[in-house]
Order: C-alpha cells, then sequence, then structure tokens
C-alpha cells in the first residue's frame, strides 16, 4: 500500500498522532508472504536467442508447486498463489492467536497460435523460473510466380 513516509514510519504517525492501521496490515500481510524483497516479485527478462525466445522470471520465496503454467488462446499465463498460516499457543495450548494469509499474482505473454504445451520447457532452480519456446512461425508467402500475357 501507499502511503506517505517520513524520516520514521509516516507522515500521518509523526505530526498527527494516528496511524492508518489497515494499510500498515496489509503491507505486513505482503512481507510476510513474499518476504522483504516483495517489489522484485515477477520481474521478467526476456531474450532472444537461438531462434527461441527466453524467459526468466524472479519468484523469490516460491516453492515450484506455488507456480502454474498454462497456455490459453496463444498467451502464456504465469500465476503464483502463497499461503501461510501463521499459529501461537502458550504452555497450556491455549490458543492466543492464528493468522492466515494468501496473495497470487498472474503475468502473461503472447506466444502466439502456434504454440502449444509441448513446445514450452520450464525449469524453477533457485527462485527463477526459467522458460524456452520457439518463436512463432510466420506464415510463408506464396513465390513469386510471373503471368502471361496473351496477344
Amino acid at each position: 500500500m501507499l502511503y506517505p513516509k517520513l524520516f520514521n514510519d509516516d507522515f500521518f504517525d509523526d505530526f498527527l498522532g494516528f496511524g492508518f492501521p489497515s494499510f500498515r496490515n496489509a503491507a505486513d500481510a505482503e512481507r510476510k508472504l513474499y518476504g522483504k524483497h516483495v517489489s522484485g516479485l515477477m520481474r521478467t527478462d526476456v531474450r532472444d536467442k537461438d531462434g527461441n525466445y527466453e524467459l526468466d522470471i524472479d519468484l523469490p520465496g516460491f516453492k515450484k508447486d506455488e507456480i502454474s503454467l498454462s497456455l490459453d488462446k496463444g498467451y502464456l499465463v504465469i500465476g503464483a498463489c502463497k499461503t501461510l498460516n501463521e499459529e501461537e499457543k502458550n504452555d497450556t495450548g491455549k490458543l492466543l492467536r492464528k493468522e492466515r494469509y494468501s496473495g497470487a499474482m498472474q503475468r502473461s505473454f503472447y506466444v502466439g497460435d502456434g504454440i502449444d504445451e509441448n513446445d514450452v520447457k520450464a525449469k524453477f532452480e533457485d527462485g527463477v523460473l526459467s522458460l524456452s519456446f520457439p518463436k512463432e512461425k510466420e506464415p510463408e508467402l506464396p513465390e513469386k510466380k510471373t503471368i502471361a500475357i496473351e496477344g
């Protein structure tokens, strides 16, 4: 969430003596879900290499089973979903606090109608999803032919 920042926590706390806990809770939930590098999620590098497109997508803090890939009407859709359940108990086992967080993000890239799921190669390692797929072939134009003129 965006709210004015100044010197310490935020402008409103410093000068007006009150804050907006709903904003802070949302930001805290994002930090708990995705870690301190939340602003760097799903940054993508796209390369054109040897007749293929290669994508490297940053997904730090995610596991392989939290990432989904699909092909829909020429679009490659990359999704990531994360849930977090926290529970604190005291010595007697009485529930003191229970919190649940969940979040999802998604990006899509047009890859063309000629690409199917067998053409896409995917690998997830060290928080980076690497994808490779061939360029869509341009339709071949018919060869130039000469037409004879009678007469």
